[in-house]
């Protein structure tokens, strides 16, 4: 797991482009922007689901730990690193 770790750092470092002075966003920005919104979409994903059987019925799986706080707190991290993403100067 470290060395996978090690391998994805020296790459993100490596990763570059003759125009990333005369660019305002660079491929690290971009790659950055993939992430949190991979992590935005994990969030949503985590936020379906809990839909009862027929109209008579209730489910509490509604209102899981997963639904009520995992899921929120992973979009509005995703979103936070977005935000990093998109003013961090390389």
């Amino acid at each position: 797991m470290k060395n996978m770790l090690d391998a994805l750092r020296r790459r993100f470092m490596a990763a570059g482009d003759k125009n990333d002075a005369e660019m305002p966003l660079t491929i690290k920005n971009y790659i950055l922007m993939i992430v949190g919104f991979v992590v935005i979409v994990l969030g949503m994903a985590l936020m379906c689901g809990g839909a009862s059987d027929g109209p008579n019925d209730f489910n509490y799986d509604m209102f899981s730990w997963r639904r009520i706080t995992l899921a929120p707190l992973l979009i509005v991290g995703g979103f936070v690193f977005e935000i990093y993403a998109l003013l961090k100067k390389f």
